[in-house]
């Protein structure tokens, strides 16, 4: 079943719990709808990390591809407006040489 937008409530997943491959393509759309992650992770019942391996493509890799495929056809009058763009990962660690001179020893 691929995404449904009326409900957020946790959805019976596969037998062994994981998520699928149209999981991951509902998902990806669901991010091109901007829909919220907190609404995927209480919809899918899921862990946030398993959003960001989909996205970063470590899971199910090709689904962005298969996604934007099935967004062009169901939303062909937002296919201008989106970015396809894969996740980029921003970190929240500032580079050490930014700053290199920050506590150098002023007496030398």
């Amino acid at each position: 079943m691929l995404l449904d937008h009326s409900s957020t409530k946790p959805r019976p997943r596969g037998a062994d719990g994981r998520l699928t491959s149209d999981d991951a393509i509902d998902i990806w759309i669901a991010r091109w709808l901007r829909v919220r992650p907190k609404d995927l992770i209480e919809r899918y019942g899921c862990d946030p990390r398993r959003l960001y391996e989909i996205w970063a493509e470590d899971k199910f890799p090709g689904s962005r591809g298969r996604a934007r495929k099935l967004f062009i056809q169901r939303h062909p009058g937002l296919v201008d407006r989106i970015d396809y763009g894969a996740h980029r990962r921003i970190s929240n660690r500032i580079d050490s040489e930014l700053q290199p001179d920050l506590f150098a020893d002023p007496a030398k």
